[in-house]
């Protein structure tokens, strides 16, 4: 098997390795909320992309309140 004449400098091995090191994330901040987010990524906290409501978080958090407060009125009165 070939083995190397000499041994590598370690600014060589550094240069090899300079694209391995982990790079930070770029984010924004929404204009909704001012969380930070990806670029061209919907916010996950409230859900605006471009200035529209993509996932409708406000209106299905509403519903699910709705929900809950549905099954706790049904409990309490099966409990009666």
């Amino acid at each position: 098997m070939a083995e190397p004449k000499k041994r590598l400098t370690s600014a060589r091995s550094g240069a090899r390795r300079s694209h391995l090191y982990k790079k930070n994330r770029d984010t924004t901040k929404c204009p909704k909320c001012h969380s930070f987010i990806l670029p061209h990524h919907i916010c996950q906290t409230c859900g605006f992309y471009k200035g529209k409501d993509i996932l409708n978080l406000e209106a299905k958090s509403a519903a699910k309140e709705k929900r809950r407060k549905e099954r706790q009125a049904e409990e309490n009165e099966e409990s009666k």
